[in-house]
């Protein structure tokens, strides 16, 4: 018989996690030792890289 395997995936523990938030809808997590200002630097590169992001 096939059986079919369920995909089970556990979300991570986000109190382990700092919040960056990048504007009022997007919310991000990273590692608590993590720099905050770079997370959100690379996260607005990576959404639109033609765009120069200031600060």
């Amino acid at each position: 018989m096939n059986d079919k395997k369920h995909n089970h995936m556990d979300s991570p523990n986000t109190g382990k996690l700092q919040a960056v938030v990048i504007d009022r809808k997007t919310t991000i997590y990273i590692a608590m030792d993590a720099d905050p200002v770079e997370a959100k630097k690379r996260f607005l590169y990576r959404t639109n890289p033609k765009k120069e992001v200031l600060s």
